[in-house]
């Protein structure tokens, strides 16, 4: 579905172990080397609202850690990397306080969707925030357990704002424990996300034993017949797992298409697409059938924008913008991010270290 719109010190890290509880976690990375740019790190970055930070680095996962604040008055920062992901939410401090943070980055090429642009090659930060202060940043290689996503352009590390994709603001509620790696992209259905070799088989390629698999195709199955789609679900679902990998289904988010009374039509808003086919309800039949965990965001997101309303719903996605009633505002895809996290969490699928 296409939108209409210091020092850098690079190391490696021993191959993280899944807990005994399955869940995702990771222990500390070992250091192993380093790259000149100064002992706080500040001289790969300029500027000061934002502050913007380069690092010529490789592909591949990278630990970031920061220290923030230290200015003579209080400071705000958020940060994101690569393709406006959200990587740390505003993180306040007083007046000469420094914080500690840190969070794992999925550096590629290209950075953000998959088929889209190339973006800058490396490692790109971004400070901002109310009151961005940096003290401090430190890089280092990992190697990490993993969330990879598969997706739509609800999912994607969209390129341009507004538009934003859950899944790119999903890292900002993990700690550095987990990598998050966003394979989602405009446009796709089920079919053309398996067949094209940028998407599905490059995932395919990244999955590590015990890595989360995040699935969630459908607004773009709009003449998909029942049979291939769960055809192509299925086959994901096995991909996964021959390669260690743990699939897990995501319901699609609803469109924001609400009937007279209030509620959401049950045809375009609930993905029933143009052949009758209830696409969420395939994805949990799926999921009983292959005994696939199932995060079900359709009922979720039904629930969140039936409790706003027809006029309060308008912010979580791009209706007064771009009269959009399908893809997410940031706070849209924030607060989505948010019950995709819970949902894991219940699910058992994340260790408690591995939320921030």
């Amino acid at each position: 579905m296409r939108r209409a719109g210091p020092a850098l010190l690079v190391t490696c890290a021993a191959v993280a172990a899944v807990t005994a509880l399955s869940t995702l976690a990771a222990p500390p990375a070992r250091a192993q080397g380093g790259v000149p740019g100064g002992e706080d790190g500040l001289g790969h970055c300029t500027g000061t609202a934002p502050v913007v930070c380069h690092f010529d680095v490789t592909p591949g996962t990278y630990r970031v850690r920061v220290l923030l604040g230290g200015g003579a008055v209080a400071g705000s920062t958020s940060v994101t990397a690569e393709t406006r992901r959200a990587m740390l939410a505003e993180t306040p401090n007083a007046p000469g306080e420094t914080v500690r943070r840190s969070f794992t980055v999925d550096v590629r090429d290209p950075e953000g969707e998959p088929t889209g642009a190339i973006g800058t090659p490396g490692l790109d930060l971004t400070f901002g925030g109310a009151a961005p202060q940096l003290a401090s940043v430190r890089v280092e290689r990992v190697r990490m357990p993993q969330i990879l996503l598969a997706g739509d352009s609800t999912v994607c590390d969209q390129a341009a704002e507004p538009y934003t994709g859950w899944g790119q603001r999903l890292p900002q509620y993990l700690t550095d424990r987990v990598s998050v790696a966003n394979y989602a992209d405009a446009g796709e259905g089920s079919q053309s996300f398996r067949d094209n070799p940028a998407l599905f088989p490059a995932l395919r390629s990244r999955i590590h034993h015990g890595d989360l698999v995040l699935v969630q195709l459908a607004h773009n199955d709009k003449q998909t017949d029942r049979e291939t789609y769960r055809a192509n679900l299925t086959a994901m679902i096995e991909e996964v797992r021959a390669e260690g990998g743990r699939p897990v289904l995501v319901t699609p988010i609803v469109r924001r298409w609400f009937n007279a009374d209030g509620t959401l039509d049950n045809g375009t808003a609930l993905l029933v697409n143009g052949l009758g086919v209830d696409l969420p309800a395939e994805m949990r039949t799926l999921a009983a059938e292959h005994n696939t965990p199932l995060v079900d965001l359709t009922a979720l997101t039904r629930a969140r924008v039936e409790e706003l309303g027809p006029e309060g719903s308008k912010a979580l996605y791009l209706y007064d913008e771009k009269r959009d009633n399908t893809h997410t505002s940031v706070r849209g895809a924030t607060e989505y991010a948010g019950l995709v996290l819970a949902e894991l969490r219940t699910l058992g699928l994340l260790a408690p270290r591995a939320v921030r």
